[in-house]
């Protein structure tokens, strides 16, 4: 496919340039020489008569023709890939292999049901999950090293398309038997806090600092651990509370600790999916991602019941 507007392989490579910001990480992303990926843009500058890019010291910065280009190259690519979708689909049956990046939220209680159910109906496709935060895994979906992930909620980047997958409550864990055992989910009830927290590279560290002091409970000591089984470990054993999502406190998983819905106003998390903007997720990638919805969507109903009774 080639022409005016140039082959595949100019856009992709044009697309990878735009989202990186540098031809270097661009050729890394693209497995090329950086000297290829400079002349590929190259070819599309000449064939459109105007500059994509302005290349100033170092720094990679897109033009208005470039970013226009973007908007329209993405639709091409995604275009693309699709068809080549729908060819798929006849093939029979689903194989090959998905690869997906999910928080410690989503692996606790979400993915050991709705994998065992894909891996059970679907035996001839492989597949990897990759545990990270929501940092990592938004560099992996932008460089296409994962079909999908799911991060909370954020302004978003080139590069990735996102949708709402799940808003889910947030709850207040402490030890069972211990000091704050049995009392309702207020903050400020339990101030001054105590807090196990997720450290500043963490999303959803500044949106729990900022309830803390909208609700006016006090904060006197902090310990950041980037660890959910860590994190549940140490509350268990002594009078620090703690702030997870209630996906990771199914029904049955709660054993040794106190758990309430954060209250008075009520806290919750919004879970995005994001996948790579320039392409289409493949029907078992699709598939999977449905399972974990259902199971996410099915422990979360439970204590947004139980946010209705608090």
């Amino acid at each position: 496919m080639t022409g005016l507007h140039g082959s595949l392989r100019d856009i992709r490579l044009f697309v990878s340039v735009y989202e990186e910001r540098s031809f270097t990480l661009a050729a890394q992303r693209e497995n090329a020489t950086q000297s290829g990926v400079s002349q590929h843009v190259r070819n599309l500058e000449t064939a459109f008569g105007v500059p994509l890019f302005i290349r100033d010291e170092g720094r990679i910065v897109p033009t208005p023709a470039g970013d226009a280009y973007y908007r329209r190259a993405i639709e091409v690519l995604r275009a693309h890939d699709a068809a080549g979708r729908v060819v798929g689909t006849y093939a029979n049956g689903l194989d090959g292999q998905i690869v997906v990046g999910l928080m410690p939220t989503m692996t606790r209680c979400t993915l050991a049901p709705a994998l065992a159910r894909f891996v059970a109906a679907h035996p001839n496709v492989n597949v990897h999950v990759t545990e990270g935060y929501s940092a990592a895994l938004t560099q992996m979906v932008r460089a296409g090293d994962v079909d999908f992930a799911i991060v909370p909620a954020f302004a978003g980047a080139a590069g990735l398309k996102s949708r709402l997958l799940l808003r889910t409550p947030e709850l207040l864990v402490s030890a069972a038997g211990g000091p704050h055992d049995g009392q309702a989910g207020r903050l400020i009830d339990r101030a001054p806090l105590k807090l196990v927290l997720p450290s500043r590279v963490n999303t959803r560290r500044g949106t729990l600092e900022t309830y803390c002091a909208a609700v006016g409970a006090e904060i006197t000591r902090i310990v950041e651990l980037d660890s959910m089984f860590g994190t549940l470990d140490f509350v268990g054993r002594g009078d620090w509370l703690t702030i997870l999502p209630a996906l990771m406190m199914e029904a049955g998983s709660t054993q040794g600790f106190s758990v309430n819905p954060v209250v008075d106003p009520p806290l919750s998390l919004d879970l995005v999916l994001i996948e790579p903007a320039r392409r289409t997720l493949a029907p078992a990638a699709a598939l999977f991602l449905g399972m974990l919805e259902q199971e996410a969507r099915r422990i979360s109903v439970v204590w947004e019941a139980a946010y209705q009774e608090s």
